[in-house]
Protein backbone atom coordinates (compact mmCIF):
# COMPACT_ATOMS: atom_id res chain seq x y z
CA UNK A 1 0.00 0.00 0.00
CA UNK A 2 1.38 2.71 -1.00
CA UNK A 3 2.39 5.26 1.65
CA UNK A 4 -0.37 8.05 3.09
CA UNK A 5 1.08 11.18 4.64
CA UNK A 6 -1.34 14.98 5.56
CA UNK A 7 0.04 16.90 2.34
CA UNK A 8 -1.86 19.80 3.97
CA UNK A 9 -3.43 20.15 7.55
CA UNK A 10 -6.45 18.29 7.07
CA UNK A 11 -5.64 16.77 3.58
CA UNK A 12 -4.35 13.54 3.00
CA UNK A 13 -3.02 11.80 0.15
CA UNK A 14 -2.26 8.65 -0.52
CA UNK A 15 -4.23 5.12 -0.66
CA UNK A 16 -7.38 5.51 -0.66
CA UNK A 17 -7.46 9.28 -0.38
CA UNK A 18 -9.06 11.23 -3.18
CA UNK A 19 -6.43 12.68 -5.74
CA UNK A 20 -5.03 16.38 -4.61
CA UNK A 21 -5.45 18.50 -7.62
CA UNK A 22 -3.29 21.33 -7.84
CA UNK A 23 -4.41 24.79 -10.42
CA UNK A 24 -0.60 25.91 -11.36
CA UNK A 25 -1.40 29.58 -11.75
CA UNK A 26 2.33 30.39 -12.03
CA UNK A 27 2.86 33.30 -13.39
CA UNK A 28 -0.01 33.73 -15.92
CA UNK A 29 -1.28 36.53 -13.88
CA UNK A 30 0.16 38.32 -16.04
CA UNK A 31 2.23 40.60 -12.81
CA UNK A 32 -1.70 41.84 -11.76
CA UNK A 33 -2.52 40.76 -8.48
CA UNK A 34 -6.53 40.93 -8.86
CA UNK A 35 -6.45 38.86 -11.75
CA UNK A 36 -4.00 36.39 -9.56
CA UNK A 37 -7.12 37.10 -6.96
CA UNK A 38 -10.04 36.23 -9.77
CA UNK A 39 -7.59 33.11 -10.24
CA UNK A 40 -7.31 32.07 -7.12
CA UNK A 41 -11.57 32.21 -6.49
CA UNK A 42 -11.75 30.43 -10.30
CA UNK A 43 -9.58 27.50 -9.37
CA UNK A 44 -11.58 27.28 -5.65
CA UNK A 45 -15.02 27.66 -7.67
CA UNK A 46 -13.61 24.88 -9.86
CA UNK A 47 -13.18 22.15 -7.00
CA UNK A 48 -9.30 22.34 -7.33
CA UNK A 49 -7.35 21.81 -3.55
CA UNK A 50 -4.91 24.06 -3.93
CA UNK A 51 -4.10 27.32 -5.87
CA UNK A 52 0.03 27.39 -6.80
CA UNK A 53 2.32 30.09 -7.31
CA UNK A 54 6.02 30.70 -8.55
CA UNK A 55 8.04 31.98 -6.18
CA UNK A 56 11.47 33.56 -7.30
CA UNK A 57 14.31 36.68 -6.30
CA UNK A 58 15.34 36.82 -9.43
CA UNK A 59 18.93 37.84 -8.45
CA UNK A 60 19.18 34.03 -6.76
CA UNK A 61 17.95 32.38 -9.50
CA UNK A 62 19.64 34.37 -12.74
CA UNK A 63 22.84 35.63 -13.09
CA UNK A 64 23.16 39.19 -14.49
CA UNK A 65 23.95 38.07 -18.03
CA UNK A 66 20.73 36.12 -17.98
CA UNK A 67 18.55 39.01 -16.63
CA UNK A 68 20.43 41.58 -19.57
CA UNK A 69 19.97 39.31 -22.47
CA UNK A 70 17.40 40.99 -24.64
CA UNK A 71 14.31 39.60 -25.06
CA UNK A 72 12.48 40.78 -27.86
CA UNK A 73 9.96 38.25 -27.99
CA UNK A 74 6.02 38.37 -28.84
CA UNK A 75 5.54 37.27 -24.94
CA UNK A 76 7.62 39.49 -23.71
CA UNK A 77 7.39 42.30 -20.78
CA UNK A 78 10.49 44.23 -20.86
CA UNK A 79 13.17 45.00 -22.96
CA UNK A 80 15.44 42.47 -21.51
CA UNK A 81 14.52 38.85 -19.65
CA UNK A 82 14.87 40.72 -16.49
CA UNK A 83 12.65 43.32 -16.99
CA UNK A 84 9.42 40.55 -18.08
CA UNK A 85 10.79 38.55 -15.02
CA UNK A 86 10.36 41.78 -12.80
CA UNK A 87 6.72 42.26 -14.63
CA UNK A 88 5.38 39.14 -13.53
CA UNK A 89 7.27 38.75 -10.22
CA UNK A 90 5.26 39.66 -6.95
CA UNK A 91 6.50 40.94 -3.98
CA UNK A 92 6.45 39.30 -0.34
CA UNK A 93 3.80 41.57 0.65
CA UNK A 94 1.73 40.80 -2.51
CA UNK A 95 2.58 37.67 -1.40
CA UNK A 96 0.96 37.70 1.82
CA UNK A 97 -1.97 39.68 0.17
CA UNK A 98 -2.59 36.23 -2.03
CA UNK A 99 -2.37 34.02 0.87
CA UNK A 100 -4.78 35.83 2.92
CA UNK A 101 -7.19 36.07 0.09
CA UNK A 102 -6.44 32.08 -0.51
CA UNK A 103 -7.17 31.22 3.01
CA UNK A 104 -10.78 33.80 2.99
CA UNK A 105 -11.80 31.88 0.06
CA UNK A 106 -11.00 28.38 1.29
CA UNK A 107 -8.54 27.01 -0.44
CA UNK A 108 -4.55 25.54 -0.02
CA UNK A 109 -2.17 28.24 -1.43
CA UNK A 110 1.73 27.22 -2.25
CA UNK A 111 4.38 28.19 -4.38
CA UNK A 112 7.33 26.72 -5.99
CA UNK A 113 10.52 27.66 -4.23
CA UNK A 114 12.17 28.71 -7.95
CA UNK A 115 15.50 29.57 -5.48
CA UNK A 116 17.10 29.29 -2.00
CA UNK A 117 16.05 32.60 -1.16
CA UNK A 118 12.10 31.72 -2.25
CA UNK A 119 12.29 28.77 -0.30
CA UNK A 120 13.33 30.48 2.71
CA UNK A 121 10.59 33.15 2.12
CA UNK A 122 7.80 30.66 1.54
CA UNK A 123 9.08 28.08 4.79
CA UNK A 124 9.11 32.27 6.41
CA UNK A 125 4.87 32.07 4.78
CA UNK A 126 4.35 28.78 6.53
CA UNK A 127 3.04 27.15 3.09
CA UNK A 128 1.57 24.06 3.77
CA UNK A 129 4.34 21.80 1.63
CA UNK A 130 6.84 22.57 -0.70
CA UNK A 131 6.53 22.41 -4.27
CA UNK A 132 9.79 21.61 -6.37
CA UNK A 133 9.67 22.41 -10.03
CA UNK A 134 11.54 20.09 -12.78
CA UNK A 135 13.68 23.15 -13.09
CA UNK A 136 15.03 22.13 -9.88
CA UNK A 137 14.60 18.83 -9.65
CA UNK A 138 18.58 17.55 -10.39
CA UNK A 139 19.56 20.86 -8.26
CA UNK A 140 20.71 18.33 -5.17
CA UNK A 141 22.07 21.09 -2.94
CA UNK A 142 18.57 23.02 -2.55
CA UNK A 143 16.29 19.70 -3.06
CA UNK A 144 18.48 18.99 0.44
CA UNK A 145 17.73 22.19 1.89
CA UNK A 146 14.16 21.88 1.57
CA UNK A 147 14.00 18.72 2.43
CA UNK A 148 15.86 19.32 5.58
CA UNK A 149 12.72 21.67 6.42
CA UNK A 150 10.74 18.81 7.11
CA UNK A 151 7.42 20.24 5.36
CA UNK A 152 5.76 17.85 2.87
CA UNK A 153 6.75 18.21 -0.67
CA UNK A 154 5.65 17.65 -4.25
CA UNK A 155 8.56 16.97 -6.30
CA UNK A 156 8.30 17.31 -10.68
CA UNK A 157 10.35 15.67 -12.76
CA UNK A 158 10.67 17.29 -16.29
CA UNK A 159 13.74 16.60 -18.11
CA UNK A 160 15.23 13.77 -15.61
CA UNK A 161 16.68 10.27 -16.03
CA UNK A 162 15.42 7.52 -13.80
CA UNK A 163 18.78 7.22 -12.57
CA UNK A 164 18.46 11.43 -11.58
CA UNK A 165 15.52 10.34 -9.72
CA UNK A 166 17.19 7.63 -7.67
CA UNK A 167 18.98 9.78 -6.24
CA UNK A 168 16.01 12.56 -6.08
CA UNK A 169 14.51 10.15 -3.92
CA UNK A 170 17.36 9.14 -1.98
CA UNK A 171 18.17 12.53 -1.59
CA UNK A 172 14.79 13.55 -0.20
CA UNK A 173 14.15 10.57 1.74
CA UNK A 174 17.32 11.08 3.97
CA UNK A 175 15.68 14.12 5.49
CA UNK A 176 12.02 14.06 5.05
CA UNK A 177 9.75 11.35 4.29
CA UNK A 178 6.81 13.06 3.51
CA UNK A 179 7.17 14.04 -0.18
CA UNK A 180 5.29 12.80 -3.42
CA UNK A 181 7.37 12.70 -6.75
CA UNK A 182 5.00 13.72 -10.45
CA UNK A 183 5.58 12.07 -13.56
CA UNK A 184 5.89 15.57 -15.92
CA UNK A 185 7.40 16.27 -19.23
CA UNK A 186 8.61 19.93 -19.63
CA UNK A 187 7.49 21.42 -23.03
CA UNK A 188 4.51 23.88 -23.27
CA UNK A 189 2.07 22.48 -25.11
CA UNK A 190 2.50 19.13 -24.49
CA UNK A 191 2.38 16.31 -27.49
CA UNK A 192 0.52 13.09 -26.59
CA UNK A 193 3.39 10.91 -27.50
CA UNK A 194 5.64 12.77 -25.32
CA UNK A 195 3.67 12.30 -22.11
CA UNK A 196 4.97 8.56 -21.37
CA UNK A 197 2.13 8.15 -18.50
CA UNK A 198 4.00 4.80 -18.17
CA UNK A 199 6.57 6.13 -16.31
CA UNK A 200 3.51 6.33 -13.26
CA UNK A 201 3.92 2.70 -13.38
CA UNK A 202 7.57 2.75 -13.09
CA UNK A 203 7.85 5.44 -10.58
CA UNK A 204 5.54 2.59 -8.37
CA UNK A 205 7.66 -0.45 -8.77
CA UNK A 206 10.76 2.52 -8.13
CA UNK A 207 9.40 4.12 -5.46
CA UNK A 208 6.64 2.00 -3.62
CA UNK A 209 6.56 3.93 -0.25
CA UNK A 210 5.67 7.46 -1.57
CA UNK A 211 2.49 8.47 -3.45
CA UNK A 212 3.20 8.98 -7.18
CA UNK A 213 1.35 11.65 -9.30
CA UNK A 214 1.73 13.79 -12.65
CA UNK A 215 2.07 16.67 -13.71
CA UNK A 216 0.73 17.48 -17.39
CA UNK A 217 1.23 20.45 -19.99
CA UNK A 218 -0.90 18.91 -22.46
CA UNK A 219 -3.93 20.04 -23.85
CA UNK A 220 -7.58 19.33 -22.47
CA UNK A 221 -8.32 16.85 -19.94
CA UNK A 222 -8.53 13.43 -21.13
CA UNK A 223 -4.57 12.29 -20.55
CA UNK A 224 -4.61 13.34 -16.91
CA UNK A 225 -7.98 11.49 -16.30
CA UNK A 226 -5.75 8.24 -17.64
CA UNK A 227 -3.27 9.14 -15.15
CA UNK A 228 -5.73 9.22 -12.16
CA UNK A 229 -6.81 5.89 -13.68
CA UNK A 230 -3.06 4.97 -13.53
CA UNK A 231 -2.61 5.69 -9.49
CA UNK A 232 -1.90 9.36 -9.76
CA UNK A 233 -2.41 10.55 -6.58
CA UNK A 234 -1.34 14.11 -7.06
CA UNK A 235 -2.31 15.72 -10.64
CA UNK A 236 -1.00 19.13 -11.36
CA UNK A 237 -2.33 21.77 -14.43
CA UNK A 238 -1.53 25.17 -15.51
CA UNK A 239 -4.58 27.53 -15.22
CA UNK A 240 -5.73 30.77 -17.34
CA UNK A 241 -8.23 32.99 -17.45
CA UNK A 242 -7.67 33.33 -21.22
CA UNK A 243 -5.37 30.93 -23.47
CA UNK A 244 -4.86 34.21 -25.87
CA UNK A 245 -3.05 36.60 -23.32
CA UNK A 246 0.98 37.08 -23.65
CA UNK A 247 3.08 34.19 -21.62
CA UNK A 248 4.06 30.98 -23.30
CA UNK A 249 2.50 28.93 -20.54
CA UNK A 250 -1.30 29.86 -21.03
CA UNK A 251 -1.80 27.75 -24.36
CA UNK A 252 -0.80 24.69 -22.01
CA UNK A 253 -3.03 25.71 -19.74
CA UNK A 254 -7.00 25.30 -19.20
CA UNK A 255 -9.62 28.23 -19.00
CA UNK A 256 -12.10 27.73 -15.84
CA UNK A 257 -15.02 25.17 -17.92
CA UNK A 258 -11.74 22.93 -18.71
CA UNK A 259 -10.57 22.85 -14.89
CA UNK A 260 -13.92 22.54 -13.45
CA UNK A 261 -14.88 19.36 -15.82
CA UNK A 262 -11.10 18.68 -15.18
CA UNK A 263 -12.13 18.19 -11.34
CA UNK A 264 -15.50 16.75 -12.10
CA UNK A 265 -14.36 13.65 -14.04
CA UNK A 266 -11.50 12.97 -11.62
CA UNK A 267 -13.82 12.10 -9.18
CA UNK A 268 -15.80 10.48 -11.25
CA UNK A 269 -13.04 8.23 -12.14
CA UNK A 270 -11.93 8.09 -8.47
CA UNK A 271 -15.25 6.65 -7.66
CA UNK A 272 -15.55 3.94 -10.99
CA UNK A 273 -11.66 2.54 -9.61
CA UNK A 274 -13.74 0.22 -6.88
CA UNK A 275 -12.08 -2.07 -4.56
CA UNK A 276 -10.54 -4.84 -6.97
CA UNK A 277 -12.25 -7.24 -5.40
CA UNK A 278 -14.32 -9.03 -8.17
CA UNK A 279 -17.44 -10.46 -6.71
CA UNK A 280 -21.37 -10.16 -7.94
CA UNK A 281 -22.39 -6.57 -6.70
CA UNK A 282 -25.49 -5.91 -5.57
CA UNK A 283 -26.70 -3.49 -8.50
CA UNK A 284 -26.06 -6.78 -10.70
CA UNK A 285 -28.59 -8.83 -8.94
CA UNK A 286 -31.25 -7.27 -11.24
CA UNK A 287 -30.15 -8.12 -13.93
CA UNK A 288 -28.82 -11.63 -12.88
CA UNK A 289 -32.83 -12.47 -11.92
CA UNK A 290 -33.31 -11.56 -15.34
CA UNK A 291 -30.99 -12.84 -17.89
CA UNK A 292 -28.81 -15.52 -15.65
CA UNK A 293 -28.84 -18.85 -16.89
CA UNK A 294 -29.01 -21.97 -15.57
CA UNK A 295 -28.86 -25.82 -16.45
CA UNK A 296 -31.82 -27.66 -18.09
CA UNK A 297 -32.29 -30.61 -19.28
CA UNK A 298 -31.40 -31.23 -23.19
CA UNK A 299 -33.51 -34.50 -23.46
CA UNK A 300 -36.16 -36.01 -21.23
CA UNK A 301 -34.34 -38.09 -18.12
CA UNK A 302 -36.01 -40.99 -16.46
CA UNK A 303 -35.53 -40.70 -12.78
CA UNK A 304 -32.07 -42.35 -11.40
CA UNK A 305 -30.59 -41.79 -14.74
CA UNK A 306 -26.56 -41.20 -14.42
CA UNK A 307 -26.39 -37.71 -15.73
CA UNK A 308 -23.74 -37.27 -19.17
CA UNK A 309 -22.96 -33.37 -20.94
CA UNK A 310 -24.87 -34.44 -23.27
CA UNK A 311 -28.15 -34.49 -22.01
CA UNK A 312 -27.55 -30.95 -20.28
CA UNK A 313 -27.78 -27.88 -21.80
CA UNK A 314 -27.92 -24.27 -20.24
CA UNK A 315 -30.75 -21.39 -21.23
CA UNK A 316 -32.22 -18.79 -19.20
CA UNK A 317 -34.83 -21.14 -17.04
CA UNK A 318 -37.46 -20.60 -14.33
CA UNK A 319 -37.27 -21.91 -11.78
CA UNK A 320 -33.79 -20.84 -11.23
CA UNK A 321 -31.53 -24.19 -11.14
CA UNK A 322 -28.13 -25.40 -11.24
CA UNK A 323 -25.97 -22.57 -12.26
CA UNK A 324 -24.02 -22.86 -15.48
CA UNK A 325 -20.56 -23.01 -13.76
CA UNK A 326 -21.44 -26.11 -12.16
CA UNK A 327 -23.03 -28.46 -15.13
CA UNK A 328 -19.66 -30.41 -14.83
CA UNK A 329 -20.17 -31.19 -11.41
CA UNK A 330 -23.66 -32.66 -12.69
CA UNK A 331 -22.11 -35.54 -15.01
CA UNK A 332 -22.08 -38.69 -13.28
CA UNK A 333 -24.75 -38.10 -10.77
CA UNK A 334 -27.52 -39.35 -10.84
CA UNK A 335 -31.02 -37.62 -11.05
CA UNK A 336 -33.57 -38.36 -8.09
CA UNK A 337 -36.53 -37.58 -9.82
CA UNK A 338 -37.42 -37.87 -13.71
CA UNK A 339 -37.00 -34.57 -15.78
CA UNK A 340 -38.61 -33.43 -18.83
CA UNK A 341 -36.96 -32.40 -21.55
CA UNK A 342 -36.20 -28.28 -21.20
CA UNK A 343 -36.81 -28.48 -17.20
CA UNK A 344 -34.31 -26.95 -15.03
CA UNK A 345 -32.04 -29.00 -13.26
CA UNK A 346 -32.40 -27.83 -9.32
CA UNK A 347 -29.98 -28.90 -6.52
CA UNK A 348 -32.59 -31.06 -5.15
CA UNK A 349 -33.24 -33.28 -8.05
CA UNK A 350 -29.25 -34.11 -8.28
CA UNK A 351 -27.87 -37.11 -5.63
CA UNK A 352 -24.82 -35.79 -4.10
CA UNK A 353 -24.85 -31.90 -5.62
CA UNK A 354 -25.27 -29.11 -2.89
CA UNK A 355 -27.31 -29.65 0.26
CA UNK A 356 -27.31 -33.29 -0.81
CA UNK A 357 -23.33 -33.76 -1.02
CA UNK A 358 -22.31 -36.93 0.61
CA UNK A 359 -19.36 -36.78 2.79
Amino acid sequence: MPLKFELCPGRMIGGSHPCFIIAEIGQNHQGDIEIAKKMIKMAKDCGADCAKFQKSELEHKFNKLALERPYNTKQSWGKTYGDHKRHLEFSHEQYRELQKYAEEVGIFFTASGMDEMAVEFLQELNVPFFKVGSGDTNNFALLAKTAKKGRPMVVSSGMQSMETMRRVYKTVKEHNPNFCILQCTSAYPLDPENVNLRVISEYQKEFPDIPIGYSGHESGVSITLAAVALGAKVVERHVTLDKTWKGSDHEASLVPTELAELVRSIRLVEKSLGTGVKMMLPCEKACHDKLGKSVVARVHVPSGTVLTLDMLVVKVAEPRGVPPEDIFQLVGKAVLEELEADQSVTPDLVDGYGKRAKC
